[in-house]
């Protein structure tokens, strides 16, 4: 039995003004970094959606060995490539259990975490599995395969949280100690407070 992760990198990154999934992480590049977690944590195989086929994002995607899919309506937001990456799966596969939803900008997610969670997910029923620390919940967000009609549902106000909201009750909760979890780097003053290094070489030359 397998499941999948997906990246969405199919975004403007208009709030960090430069394209987050090849910033570098501290030795490697965010695309690679959540790659990397997602795969080395058991998630098999790894989907990074992409506003196009080609281009560097792309090249670094199969580089890290993932596989590539182009989200048609990228102006649709991430649901949409949450929505690209169930489509392009063989949904007529009985070995897929469900999918690993973890945006490009959370780089700090730790592969024992991704570990941790895929082991709940897959001792229980739960339609989805959800990280927490603090009193916060972060991501990647396990998705059973059982919620992929709803995810594919059309006008979800608030995209995948709205399906979570339909099944609050029922989704389980793993709280973890990895702060990744919450660590959405979107803007220049969050990646220099998370990377300062990495950022006086890319923004001040130094």
């Amino acid at each position: 039995m397998t499941v999948a992760g997906i990246v969405p990198a199919a975004g403007r990154s208009s709030r960090m003004g430069t394209p987050k999934p090849l910033l570098d992480a501290g030795g490697q590049s965010f695309l690679q970094a959540v790659v990397g977690s997602l795969a080395r944590g058991g998630c098999v195989p790894v989907l990074v959606v992409l506003r196009e086929e080609s281009g560097p994002v792309a090249a670094m995607a199969r580089t890290a060995g993932a596989r590539t899919v182009v989200n048609p309506d990228p102006s649709a937001g991430p649901i949409s490539s949450l929505r690209a990456g169930i489509r392009a799966l063989d949904e007529a596969d009985d070995e897929l259990e469900g999918v690993a939803f973890c945006p490009v900008d959370h780089p700090l997610v730790a592969h024992d975490t991704v570990e941790r969670l895929l082991r709940t997910f897959r001792a229980g029923d739960a339609p989805a599995v959800v990280p927490a620390h603090g009193e916060r919940r972060g991501h990647p967000v396990f998705f059973r395969r059982s919620l992929f009609p709803e995810l594919l549902e059309e006008g979800l106000e608030e995209g995948a949280r709205t399906v979570l909201h339909r099944h609050l009750e029922e989704v389980e909760e793993v709280t973890v100690e990895d702060e990744g979890v919450l660590a959405d780097i979107d803007t220049l003053g969050e990646y220099r407070r998370r990377f300062p290094d990495a950022y006086r070489k890319r923004f001040q030359g130094r």
